[in-house]
């Protein structure tokens, strides 16, 4: 499995422009989470990209509760550090 990087480069535009987020998942573990990707590309909305343990790659509903409680967490953190 290549990643999002690589597979995106080497298509052509025409579906570099399409969403890469067709269906999304509402229940995913946090725990066979090992890495979150945010896409946000001029003709789709934002997409939310989890690579889990096991290198499988599936996108998440990103009004899923505990990923926006995760994704404020991360701006009060940003927030917080740019005041120092």
């Amino acid at each position: 499995v290549f990643g999002l990087c690589c597979l995106l480069a080497a298509k052509p535009i025409s579906l570099v422009e399409r969403c890469w987020c067709r269906t999304t998942l509402n229940t995913v573990s946090q725990r066979s989470i090992k890495e979150l990707k945010f896409l946000h590309t001029p003709n789709c909305p934002f997409q939310v990209i989890a690579k889990l343990k096991n290198n499988r790659e599936v996108c998440i509903n990103p009004e899923t509760k505990w990923l926006q409680g995760y994704l404020k967490n991360a701006i009060n953190k940003v927030k917080k550090s740019k005041r120092r």
